[in-house]
Order: C-alpha cells, then structure tokens, then sequence
C-alpha cells in the first residue's frame, strides 16, 4: 500500500484507487492517503478529505485531512474549514491548527478576482485569534501559532491590536511568531510593547523579530534600542535584525557608530579572531546598512571603511553596491576611464565571474539612484557602455592565462538585469540575441525580462522562435518556463498558440505553467492537460526509500568551517532523503561553495554552479509535510511547486512561514555552532552518509 501511495505522489496521479483509501477501515492507511491527496493537489480529492474531516472517527485523520486541503489550495474547502473552527474549543487544539493553517494557505492564492471568499477566510483566522486572545483557561499553543501564521499569509484588516495582544504571553515561541506576523505585515500596533521587549526580553528570538517590527514600521523613537541591540547584543540574530532596522529608519546618526562597528568586526577579521563568531556575516549587514544611510554623501570614513572591507571579502555585491550608493561618481571614477573601465570589466569577466557578477550589482545601484543625483545621466550613460562591454567580452581581445574554468557566462544573467534597470534603447535587440544562447539561465533570463517589457510584436516572434528549442532542453527547463510565461504577458492569438504547444510537453512543470498563462490569459482552461509526471524512480527505488522509515540516517557535512550533522527524516520525505543520500554518495556535493547565507534566516548550498541556478539535471516532486521550520530544520530549495533537486537549506530560526510549503527532510542534532558560523564562499568538502538501524530506545 505505502509503496502504491508513494508511486502516485512521484506522478501526481490521483484516481479511485487511491480514493478509496480514504474509506479504509484502518485508521493510519486513511491518513496516509489523505497526505497523499494534499500533495497530489488534485481538486477531485476535496470532496472525500472534506467528509473524513467532519465524521471520521480518528482525530488525526481529521486532522491530516485539513492539512491536506491546506494544500491542494481549493477555496471549495473554505467553508467546511470555515464551519470546523466555529465549533471553537469543542474540536481538538490539532485539528483546529490545521484548519487554520489551511484557511490561510488557500487565502494567500486566491485571486483579487474572488474577494468575498478572501474576505469570509481573513475574517475566520482573526475570529480564532480573538477568540484564543480571550480564553480564560490555559491557552491552545499550536492554534495561536498556525492562526498567526495564517494571518501572515491572509493578510485580514485591522489584525494588528489582536495580533499584539500575543506579545505578552509567557511562552516565548508565542511572543516571537507574533512579531514575526507583526513584521511581515508591517503592523505597528505592539510597538510600545516591542520597543520593551527588544532590550529586555531573555529569548534573542524575541528580540531579534522585536527589531524587525521597529524597522518595518519604521518607529522613530527606537532608534536609541536598535543602536544599543545593533553594538551590543550578544546574539548575531539580533544585531544583524537591529543593524537591517537601522537602515529603514533613516537616521544618519548611526552612520558613525556603524562604521566603529565595522572596523571593530575587519580588525578582527584580519587578525583571523575566531572567537568572535559571524564576522564576515555581520560586517556584510553593516556594509548594506551604511549604503542605504549615506546614500549620495561622499562619506570619507564609510568609503574607506569599505574598500578595506572588499580586499578581505571576496566577492560581496553588497560592498560594490554600498560603494556606488555613497559615492557613485567616485565608484565609476575608479574604474578608469572609458576604455580602461570596459577593459577592466571584461577582464573580470574572463577571470571571475563572481567578481563581474558583483560589479554588475554594483551598477545597478547606480540606477536607482534618486533624480537629484550630480551628473546622474552621465553617470548611467558611463554604466550602461561598461554592461555592454560586458556582454561583449568574448571580443575583447583580452588573453588570460588560466587553467581554472571560470565559467563567465554565470556573471550574464546579472549583468542583463543591471542592464534592463537602466531602459538602453536598444534593451530588446540585447535581450533577443541572449535568447539563442547555449547556456539555458541565460535564455531564461532574457526570456524573463523579455516578458516585463510592454508586448511587442518583435520580441513575441523571437520568443515564440526559441520556445522549440527550449522544450528540448534535457536538463533544467528554466528557459521553457520562462518563454511560456513571457509569451503569456504579450496578449496575442499568435502568443496563446504557440503556448499551447507547450501542453505537448513531456515535462509537468511546464506543462502546468502553460496551463496557468493560458488560463490567466482568457485562452481557456485545459486543466485536464496536465496529467501526470514522469518519474525517473523504478519500483526498487521506491522500495529503496521506504525501506528507510524506520532506520537512523545521517549525514556529517564537513565544511571549511566545521562539521556539523543532519538527522533525515525518511518517514516525512522517503524519496527527498533517498535523492539527497545517493547525491552525497556520488560525491555530487563535494568542493561546492555555499552560495547563499541569510543571518537569522538560512544557509543554502547544493548548487554545482554556485550561482543558485544550478541542479542535478532534473527535479523531484515536494514531500510536504508537517514538520515545522523551527532551527535546525534541513529543507529542499525551491523555485515553485515541484522544482527541487539538490539544493537545500538549513534555517538559524524557525520559520513559520515556510510551512508547509517546502519540504523538511532532516533537522541538524548537532554542529549547529558550525551552522551559525558559515559565511558564504564557504566550501562543503565532503558529506558522509550512515544508513544503520534505529537504537531500540528511539
């Protein structure tokens, strides 16, 4: 049975098979199969999860059913999920959580078109905070915490006094979701509590959301706490949150006291002080902070204090953007003059990619600059010749002597972003040459910006010219997706017909996605298109995976900076565990950079490109399931339904958030030191599986 329920969530096929599972006389085959219908997400399932979460007999099928129409997504569910929390205490704190969670789940996708479901639903999630806000007798801790993070996604009106109200709980996972839904909704109605809490509060959880509320809401009168917690706490999380907020309130009098900061964390930097844990993360917040502060100011200290910053930190977007914000003449200035710029940045090109990637981000502030700039067209004029040269460098006539493989076309898909900031005249021309390139991000990108110019009939015929090309693509379909969507947003008969040809393709994403534009279009709806996925797993390979449950499987992950180890979870994510343990034991990770770190958010790796772009040449479906995102949680990174492959993360706090949405498949049990210190640029040398059987006591 659990190999026949695990071969239809890999192909995304429900049928009366599996239905009828949903009536089995025991209790934990009906709950497996209400998981499988959520992940499933065919609309079909709604009806029966509907009837085993009003009348079966098993709390936690109830339970899995609401989950499970959290996700598929319907707003046909609303008003049964709806009608389960009006019963208020009379229902298990379980499955009122998942109610809730899945009332918000359904809100934060549908349409502006369906307001009244929109409406009803915000007005059920903030009735159960109400209602849990005014309880008497002890609280129900999964239902506040599920109903904020509804209300984050939902959105409801004049939710923000209720929301406050949970600040003052004695819990402290309470206190710190509340000021995450606070901050995520820009809600200033608990600042005066918040402004308290930041200093006083014993959980740095707590304290690191209080400084992010202060920031979103931009509260003036915290600026003295933020500049205290930003110099003086003891936990990164909450320095680099008030650091974040400091720049929101605009006050330059942190201007100073941020640059002492920053020479402080480069002394340390350059003395290789390894006590003082989270440097290079912490003077990367600093230099972002300073770049938005003192915008345009020709701050002498600042400007020293970031080029010494960028000779002992390779590769930081953030440092040339906060150098080109501050001084943004004196950044062009000195990269030479007009034949010696172009040069230098070719020459970046041929050696780093990273080191052009970054540069390009770095024009692009030059873009955003404010009207009132000094000299502000020149300026863009200059930056726009250095992009083209850019783009141009295979015909620079520059020779490098190198036996490294720099890949330079990785630094292209940002320079053509840099690029598309600044309108050139001649932005489509540039956009539909890339559009033929061999490197598929590239065309994607191309594709991408293609589709956020005004619908032109020339780029409709170049986009509809490549898409063939792209739907034979064997390894990443980033450029089909991106086609397709591009071609969406041209409006025409022509556009729609050459979607349509996309419904042919053997790909589900892609077919999914045609499916979505052709429906968002008016072209009609072909939902029935969408089939089932292909698999790359046999029977043996599900065998292989299931064959786990049960088993104790790690991972150490040595890195540059330390070791650390994941406990997976094959119970919750049998074949996302099983893809990543054969990825590791082909040594598929082995010598990665780890491209992506996100203080008090994540780490992401897994990427053989090292520019988030990359994958194993193929994608496997999401094993969703209710293991929350709470620290330590190891997830598969996304970029939509269905996308993962081999990146993954691990969160420094919990995430509620993410739930839900992406796929747990292990926690980190220990090493999480090692975690809290990685910076990026950091190397996983090797990763070490061991698959034994689970202790007795366990």
């Amino acid at each position: 049975m659990e190999l026949r329920i695990l071969r239809a969530e890999d192909e995304r096929h429900w049928d009366n098979e599996l239905e009828t599972l949903l009536a089995d006389k025991n209790g934990g085959v009906r709950r497996r199969a209400a998981l499988a219908a959520g992940r499933i997400g065919d609309a079909r399932a709604v009806p029966a999860l509907i009837g085993l979460m009003q009348k079966d007999s098993d709390q936690n099928v109830r339970a899995m059913a609401a989950f499970a129409l959290g996700e598929i997504e319907s707003a046909g569910a609303a008003e049964a999920l709806i009608a389960v929390l009006s019963l208020n205490q009379r229902e298990s704190p379980e499955i009122r959580a998942r109610a809730v969670e899945a009332l918000g789940k359904i809100a934060a996708t549908l349409p502006k078109s369906d307001e009244a479901h929109l409406l009803t639903i915000r007005a059920a999630i903030l009735e159960v905070l109400k209602f849990e806000a005014g309880r008497r007798s002890g609280p129900d801790t999964e239902v506040i915490l599920s109903g904020l993070t509804a209300a984050l996604r939902a959105r409801p009106e004049n939710a923000g006094k209720v929301i406050a109200s949970f600040l003052h709980y004695s819990d402290p996972r309470i206190r710190a979701d509340a000021g995450n839904t606070l901050a995520r909704l820009k809600l200033n109605d608990g600042n005066a509590e918040l402004r308290k809490l930041l200093i006083s509060d014993p959980d740095p959880l707590v304290r690191a959301n209080a400084a992010r509320v202060l920031g979103a809401t931009e509260d003036k009168d915290a600026f003295a706490a933020l500049m205290n917690r930003a110099l003086r706490d003891r936990d990164l999380r909450v320095r680099a949150g008030a650091i974040r907020s400091l720049a929101n309130l605009k006050d330059v009098r942190a201007g100073s006291q941020l640059i002492n900061r920053g020479g402080f964390l480069l002394r340390s930097l350059r003395a290789n002080r390894e006590g003082l844990l989270n440097s290079t993360n912490e003077m990367l917040e600093i230099v972002t902070t300073l770049g938005r502060l003192l915008q345009g100011t020709e701050n002498k200290n600042a400007l020293a204090l970031l080029r010494r910053a960028r000779a002992k930190v390779a590769y930081a977007p953030e440092i040339e953007i906060a150098l080109a914000r501050i001084s943004p003449n004196g950044y062009l200035t000195e990269l030479g003059a007009e034949v010696d710029a172009k040069r230098k940045a070719q020459t970046m090109m041929l050696v780093s990619w990273k080191a052009a990637a970054s540069l390009a981000q770095g024009l692009a502030a030059i873009a955003a600059l404010p009207e009132t700039t000094k000299n502000k067209a020149a300026a863009e004029d200059q930056a726009v010749q250095i992009l083209s040269a850019m783009l141009d460098y295979q015909n620079s006539g520059i020779t490098i002597n190198t036996l490294v493989a720099v890949h330079s076309e990785y630094a292209i898909p940002e320079v053509l972003r840099t690029l598309a900031a600044f309108k050139p005249k001649d932005l489509d021309d540039v956009l539909r040459q890339h559009l033929t390139d061999s490197d598929v991000v590239i065309r994607a990108t191309a594709a991408e910006l293609l589709g956020e110019l005004p619908p032109d009939e020339a780029n409709a015929l170049a986009l509809i010219r490549e898409l063939p090309a792209a739907l034979q693509d064997k390894e990443l379909n980033d450029a089909a997706l991106a086609i397709v969507e591009a071609l969406g947003k041209q409006k025409s008969a022509t556009a729609n017909k050459a979607i349509r040809t996309a419904l042919e393709s053997p790909d589900q994403l892609i077919r999914r996605k045609a499916v979505a534009v052709l429906k968002e279009t008016g072209a009609g709806n072909f939902s029935e298109r969408i089939g089932t996925a292909q698999t790359r797993n046999t029977t043996a390979d599900y065998e292989h995976a299931l064959a786990r449950i049960g088993r104790q499987v790690r991972a150490t992950v040595n890195t540059s900076r330390g070791s650390f180890v994941i406990e997976f979870l094959p119970g919750d994510a049998p074949l996302t565990v099983d893809n990543f343990v054969m990825l590791a034991r082909k040594g598929y990770f082995n010598g990665q950079s780890i491209p992506r770190v996100v203080p008090n958010f994540v780490i992401q790796t897994g990427d053989p490109r090292g520019d988030q772009n990359g994958g194993p040449g193929y994608s496997i479906r999401c094993e969703i399931n209710q293991v929350p995102y709470d620290r330590g949680a190891v997830g598969m990174a996304l970029s939509g339904k269905d996308t993962g492959g081999s990146q993954w993360f691990v969160t420094h706090s919990p995430q509620p958030h993410l739930d839900g949405g992406y796929t747990v498949f292990g926690r980190v049990i220990s090493g999480m030191n090692v975690v809290d210190g990685i910076v990026r640029g950091d190397i996983i040398r090797s990763i070490t599986i061991s698959d034994g059987l689970r202790n007795a006591s366990k």
